[in-house]
């Protein structure tokens, strides 16, 4: 018997399924990037970008279209981590935005809503690639929308869709010549599928499939190497978090300012941030009672959490801060301060230097852990200024910088897209206080073009890349996005990687070494350079990132 339309209940039951479905196949995806490091991050972030939002989905109202749909869309905006989660949250979006005019979806209005996703998420990109998730996301719309023209059979459509969609996967590695060189498909489109296959299970059965999403993401939160924070360090005991659903929404702004303000007589932490109908809500307080308290002023609450910090002896957020109370204080001695910077690192002594340099706030995450949207958020929200930089320092984490810019209200915020630690640390150096906003921006700019980065890991699996075999366990020496050489020995590949990284402009080399290196070695690095390279001024520094041995800048 056809299925003709899909309910608001079913499509509640469908998401999540989907957004299980691909949790329990991400590591595969992982496994699919293209470049054979330990980081590969591509289902870790799609999963945690598409479960933030199933967590919205199962407490919106089973018989409202347009609450599923407010949750799809602002569960994903808020949790997308990385350009792949990005992106999906893109393709959800724009789903949502065509399924919530509707009471029910039937074939046509599911073609339609596919097709919109994936336009929304070709805007999303400056620079879109075919044989990505984007080719997979287009292709399958368009098959949807030929195959509704003369069916009325939603599961016939879905599975018809997901059929090809397979087809076009296949084909991701004739469209991109890296992938066909690592032998894999697109990561992004394989994601997307297992999202689409969940969903199609999920209606055939009639129920959810059985994982415990909620289990999922706190597993996947709970990373080691997140900064410990101690017991007598925690200024407010509780962090508390839930979301208002406005009774007012078109005073949602408004009454958002005005429980920050009163918020922050309560604690720290304070992040409130408003979309429409609901008012988003996360604080650490000794009085969690008195927010809710406040909060059901506005609306009915939902998604009410409270964790006590001092027990877990842990941070909630993914971030290292300084210490609220001296924020607060340096606030009311000085007032708001004019720019303030914001960091994406890892590693004790990168988070060092990047302080050193001003950096008011260093978001923990970079390559083995890219920070969501709300991540950001919750950092600019700790910067007592009128501007705030945010220097992303990796490729993955530019498009979620960019998006928390969007959403924030209260702030000018600059995104410096920094694709490196090194860039990051240019930039930073070129910043000059007595200059404007405008000719800061460029200079930091600027001066990112003038480093070449290295980075030097070890190879997860064989493979092909750049005309070069990979066995598991090689040392990679990477640079410009692109493995320039591969070699048993770690000293054999530092080498050879500064040979190809030095030129006759070359004049500095930093040396940033990681938690696996002793200073030692480092500094052997170091004396190689200095007589290898004599025009070159040679720097080494302690710098704990995971993973990577070393991180190289050349100026």
């Amino acid at each position: 018997m056809a299925i003709e339309y899909i309910e608001s209940s079913t499509l509640k039951r469908m998401f999540v399924s989907g957004a299980k479905y691909l949790e329990s196949n991400k590591k595969y995806v992982d496994k699919l990037n293209v470049f054979p490091v330990p980081d590969g991050d591509t289902g870790t972030n799609m999963s945690l970008t598409i479960l933030a939002a199933a967590k919205e989905v199962k407490n919106a109202n089973d018989h409202d279209m347009k609450a599923v749909a407010k949750a799809i869309s602002t569960g994903s905006l808020r949790g997308a981590r990385g350009n792949s989660g990005v992106i999906l949250s893109q393709l959800l979006r724009g789903f949502a935005k065509v399924i919530s005019n509707h009471d029910k979806i039937d074939t046509l209005i599911l073609a339609k809503a596919l097709q919109q996703g994936s336009d929304t998420a070709y805007r999303a990109v400056m620079k879109p690639k075919e044989g990505t998730i984007l080719t997979v996301a287009r292709e399958t719309a368009e098959r949807a929308a030929m195959l509704a023209v003369d069916s009325d059979d939603v599961e016939f459509v879905i599975s018809e869709s997901i059929h090809y969609a397979k087809e076009v996967l296949d084909k991701t590695p004739d469209m991109l010549d890296v992938l066909k060189q690592a032998g894999v498909v697109d990561a992004g489109g394989q994601g997307f599928i297992y999202i689409l296959e969940g969903a199609l299970k999920s209606l055939q059965v009639g129920k959810e499939l059985d994982f415990d999403v909620e289990d999922s993401v706190s597993e996947e939160m709970d990373v080691s190497h997140l900064a410990k924070i101690a017991t007598e360090d925690i200024t407010f005991g509780y962090c508390t978090e839930f979301i208002i659903n406005a009774k007012q929404p078109e005073a949602s702004e408004e009454n958002g300012f005005q429980l920050r303000d009163y918020l922050e007589t309560l604690g720290d932490s304070i992040v409130v941030v408003t979309d429409e109908d609901i008012i988003k809500v996360h604080v650490h307080t000794d009085n969690p009672g008195l927010a809710l308290q406040k909060a059901l002023e506005l609306g009915e609450l939902v998604n009410i959490k409270i964790d006590n910090m001092r027990e877990q002896h842990t941070s909630k957020i993914i971030m290292e801060t300084q210490s609220t109370e001296q924020v607060e204080s340096a606030g009311q001695q000085a007032g708001q301060k004019k720019v303030g910077f914001v960091a994406v690192s890892i590693g004790e002594g990168l988070n060092d230097i990047f302080k050193g340099l001003g950096a008011d706030y260093i978001i923990q995450g970079g390559q083995t852990m890219n920070p969501s949207t709300e991540d950001v958020l919750n950092a600019i929200s700790q910067v007592h200024a009128e501007n705030v930089y945010i220097l992303p320092n990796n490729k993955n984490i530019i498009l979620a910088a960019e998006q928390a810019k969007h959403l924030c209200e209260d702030k000018h915020i600059i995104v410096i897209p920094s694709k490196t630690i090194p860039q990051g640390i240019s930039a930073m150096i070129s910043f000059e206080h007595e200059k404007g906003i405008e000719e800061n921006t460029k200079n930091m700019e600027d001066a990112m073009g003038y480093v070449s980065t290295g980075q030097l890991t070890f190879a997860v699996r064989d493979t092909s890349v750049d005309n070069k075999d990979i066995k598991e366990g090689d040392i990679l020496g990477i640079g410009n996005d692109k493995i320039l050489t591969v070699e048993k020995d770690l000293d054999l590949a530092a080498r050879e990687l500064i040979h190809q990284l030095i030129d006759e402009d070359s004049e500095l080399v930093t040396i940033y070494y990681g938690e696996e290196v002793n200073e030692d070695k480092a500094d052997e690095l170091g004396e190689f350079i200095e007589e290898h390279f004599e025009d070159c001024d040679v720097e080494v520094h302690y710098g704990g990132q995971p993973l990577y041995y070393y991180i190289l800048s050349v100026e």
